[in-house]
């Protein structure tokens, strides 16, 4: 039996093509979820979306400091673990959820698969890159999106025979509802907004939104854009970055903020921008793979591949450099290849593990 731990929005959209492909093979499967973000708008709309079944546990364990929330996800996922007794538990990322799940499993000699294994950043202050290591470096699998993350591990000092090169779920996410996104076109009307005449921006990041240096700077670069070319800047702000504005007294001049929304309409909201500004790994890689420029508002990235593309550029945070990055991305060809994968990663991932289990003899 496979265990799949979640607890965040971009980890249901990217575990999705392995737990459908689980299902198409009949292998027997638990979801549990952590309850890390714990929204109806962040997290449990996105099952609906997926038309992924609800999780077999619900942890709830909510906000609070990285202790206080690594804590509640071990005792949770220690309990569930300990009474199903899966044969491999799998999780994807680098949230703390997936570093706790991680950390449950191995301390009771179940066997954990990484998915998007070997991601680095090389930025210590990054809450997210210190779960990576730590989760590689526990993991019995790691399934490497791309060469370069396959490199990191073995830097590392990771056997190779752990490794795995499968492509990023992320691109069979894409391909596999883009389709379906194209229904939800209704969300470009109601937002009084036309193809490819209008920015899309995402900021949730910590070291952004909790600094209120960083978070005014990339603002007013938001504002600056709007001005410049004239066009609106559609911000789904989520809670944590909402919460920040109102604290420090910041302006949204020329943005317009909406409410957090569903998988399938932000996927239409990319694919039909002009620009993409962020601070998600997530959204750097689904910009690439529809052919999207993007402008990275973080002083680095643990997607080089997309840098490496010219799909996307690193800004930082003051709002000079956020419209001249703006100006550079906006006059670069769109003719990259997407270095994420053919989107078949989830299919690729269950075979890894199918073929692993079978050597051994293990009924899953």
């Amino acid at each position: 039996m496979f265990a799949f731990i979640v607890g965040t929005r971009p980890e249901i959209i990217k575990m999705a093509p392995i737990i459908r492909e689980c299902e198409k093979q009949g292998i027997t499967g638990l979801t549990i979820h952590t309850g890390q973000h714990y929204s109806y708008e962040m997290d449990k709309v996105f099952f609906e979306e997926l038309n992924l079944s609800d999780p077999d546990y619900s942890l709830g364990v909510g906000s609070g400091t990285d202790a206080e929330q690594i804590g509640k996800i071990l005792v949770g996922v220690e309990n569930v673990l300990m009474n199903e007794q899966p044969d491999i538990v799998l999780v994807e990322g680098d949230t703390n959820s997936v570093f706790a799940g991680a950390y449950a499993a191995t301390k009771l000699q179940i066997e954990v698969g990484h998915v998007e294994a070997g991601l680095r950043s090389f930025d210590r202050f990054m809450p997210e890159e210190i779960n990576r290591i730590l989760t590689d470096h526990v993991s019995d699998f790691l399934f490497a999106p791309t060469v370069k993350a396959k490199g990191n591990l073995l830097a590392e000092g990771v056997p190779a025979n752990k490794i795995s090169i499968t492509g990023n779920t992320i691109v069979d996410a894409v391909h596999q509802n883009l389709q379906l996104a194209q229904k939800r076109e209704s969300v470009l009307s109601e937002l009084s907004i036309e193809k490819n005449n209008y920015f899309l921006t995402t900021t949730h990041r910590r070291e952004n939104v909790d600094n209120k240096a960083r978070l005014n700077g990339i603002l007013k670069g938001l504002t600056e854009l709007h001005y410049e070319f004239d066009v609106p800047i559609i911000f789904p702000m989520h809670p944590r970055t909402r919460k920040r504005v109102v604290e420090f007294d910041l302006a949204l001049d020329g943005i317009t903020p909406i409410s957090p929304i569903g998988f399938l309409e932000f996927l239409l909201l990319e694919a039909n921008a002009e620009l993409v500004i962020t601070d998600s790994g997530g959204v750097q890689e689904e910009a690439c793979i529809l052919g999207v420029p993007c402008i990275t508002v973080r002083d680095n990235t643990e997607r080089p591949e997309t840098i490496a593309v010219h799909s996307n550029l690193l800004v930082g945070t003051k709002s000079d450099q956020i419209l001249s990055g703006a100006k550079a991305m906006l006059q670069t060809p769109h003719k990259w290849s997407n270095p994420f994968g053919n989107g078949d990663a989830g299919e690729r991932i269950v075979s890894v593990l199918t073929d692993a289990f079978k050597a051994c003899g293990v009924e899953i």
